[in-house]
């Protein structure tokens, strides 16, 4: 709570976050931008999409993020969508495409670099993203009609996500997402391959596949919310059919650790440096930009975050 306050003054007080852009018409159809102090050139921005176990995601989950990055010179873009019950799994589909549609037709009116567009996802939002950009590449193959492309976006970074849902199922029930509540945001159990990108991945031509964009998916090996064997198998599944695909595993993170309890301890970040080394990949002044930077403050003691651990659900 100490540190999340903290977050909390920063995101309603600081002049750095323009919050609640409307993207689109539904109540829900909101985000958040955090914006770098030096705006003198264009930023890489990234579209984020929170988790909360499609139940009680919030465009506010993504503050701490939103700050490490802009610190860093880069533009966060936070995404609000239809959580359960206003919507089912398809609506915050929808919501997350028609918000990344927005964010690339706007990306230069708020300072950012029509060509530096990555897209981000963190839990339940981790497969949401995933599910947007495979009906993306399905439509773009098939030479439908789009509101976006996806040759705007340069990488995709799934966090700590579950990519195969069929499988997820009884895990989740375990875990306390029962199952009939479960199968009710993923529209029937019938519904589950459509909404496993694993699976629509494997059924996927090899054309299709070459749309999609570079993809690092980053978890956890302590995750007991979704195991890291989720990450490893989509992983394999999108190389052998051709993907460009990098999986990072963090040795004894939970699901909360390398979003949460590593910004919080201020210091050095793993996960954000492995994000910026791809957004800056071609960038080495940005790069020694961002390795000059502040080193982020701790927000709470140690002892605090171990009594966290001991209470937490995820």
């Amino acid at each position: 709570m100490p540190g999340f306050i903290k977050v909390g003054y920063y995101y309603f007080f600081s002049s750095q976050v323009i919050r609640s852009v409307v993207y689109g018409e539904q109540p829900r159809n909101r985000l958040d931008l955090y914006m770098p102090r030096d705006n003198s050139k264009s930023s890489p921005v990234v579209a984020f999409v929170t988790g909360g176990a499609w139940i009680i995601g919030y465009k506010a989950w993504g503050a701490l993020l939103g700050r490490r990055l802009a610190e860093r010179g880069i533009i966060v873009a936070c995404i609000d969508y239809r959580n359960f019950p206003q919507g089912t799994i398809s609506d915050m589909v929808t919501d997350a495409s028609e918000a990344i549609s927005f964010i690339c037709k706007n990306v230069v009116s708020f300072g950012g670099d029509p060509d530096k567009i990555y897209l981000m996802g963190q839990s339940a939002g981790a497969h949401i993203a995933a599910c947007a950009l495979l009906e993306q590449a399905v439509k773009e193959s098939k030479g439908e009609s789009t509101y976006w492309n996806l040759a705007q976006i340069k990488a995709y970074f799934g966090l700590s996500g579950g990519y195969n849902i069929q499988n997820l199922v009884d895990h989740f029930h375990e875990r306390g997402l029962y199952r009939s509540i479960f199968l009710s945001i993923m529209e029937g159990e019938e519904s589950l391959p459509r909404f496993s990108p694993e699976i629509v991945a494997k059924k996927l031509s090899a054309e299709t596949i070459s749309l999609l964009p570079q993809i690092v998916l980053l978890h956890g090996t302590a995750d007991y919310s979704i195991p890291s064997s989720a990450s490893a198998t989509f992983a394999d599944v999108l190389k052998q059919a051709g993907g460009k695909v990098e999986l990072q595993l963090y040795e004894g993170k939970t699901h909360t650790d390398v979003f949460l309890q590593d910004p919080l301890r201020g210091g050095r970040d793993k996960m954000l440096e492995d994000v910026l080394s791809v957004i800056h990949v071609d960038d080495a002044s940005a790069r020694e930009k961002a390795a000059s930077a502040p080193t982020p403050e701790r927000l709470v003691y140690e002892w605090q975050i171990k009594l966290a651990r001991q209470i937490s659900p995820f």
